[in-house]
């Protein structure tokens, strides 16, 4: 499925350096043992879905933005044609593979922050604060307190290694021993996924 890049805005320095894969492609399994229906992404959080409202805020930062889903998963797909965002369809649902794809898909950014999808409430100002210090910076990541958060950053440096990823674990094999730069931020609840029918409750203002 081909959709064409975003057009009708004026592009920005961070526009030109750096983009957001969101990685959409789960299967979800975890949320289904729970008695959820259907993918996670999909389910209402009270007037749109999980996924629309991560997109609507990795748009609303201005940087340009690649989504990595499955086949099946139509509702992603007309969300992401409807704000003609581009899409990736892989069968896997490793992290490591939709991550790897998004990278290959985007060769010529200069920097990608891999989000996940199934995090809705991270506030567009979370994203350019983490593409600003990816200017000087060739990891990046937001954490609260002591614990790590998303979207996670890596300069054109990473390419090599971030497009041949495999397996569940993401980009965590090549998070280990190396040096980042951590941007801590206050707002705890921004930070929260959704992996329980439980968990579709809005954020606290």
């Amino acid at each position: 499925m081909a959709l064409r890049n975003q057009e009708g805005s004026e592009e920005s320095p961070l526009n030109m350096k750096a983009g957001i894969i969101i990685a959409a492609a789960g299967c979800a399994e975890r949320f289904k043992k729970a008695g959820g229906e259907g993918n996670k992404l999909n389910a209402l959080l009270n007037s749109s879905s999980v996924f629309a409202q991560t997109l609507r805020n990795a748009l609303a930062s201005g940087l340009q933005v690649h989504v990595v889903t499955r086949p099946e998963n139509s509702q992603v797909q007309a969300l992401c044609l409807a704000q003609q965002v581009p899409v990736t369809l892989i069968e896997s649902s490793g992290l490591g593979e939709s991550i790897a794809a998004g990278v290959r898909a985007n060769a010529s950014w200069q920097g990608w922050l891999i989000h996940l999808a199934d995090m809705p409430f991270v506030p567009p100002a979370v994203f350019v604060e983490v593409a600003d210090a990816l200017k000087s910076h060739t990891l990046v990541r937001p954490c609260v307190s002591t614990q790590p958060g998303h979207p996670v950053a890596f300069d054109h440096n990473w390419y090599s290694k971030l497009s041949q990823l495999t397996g569940d674990n993401g980009a965590r094999e090549l998070l280990r021993g190396e040096s980042m730069h951590l941007i801590e931020i206050k707002d705890a609840d921004s930070q929260r996924d959704i992996d329980l029918p439980s968990q579709l409750v809005q954020r606290s203002e």
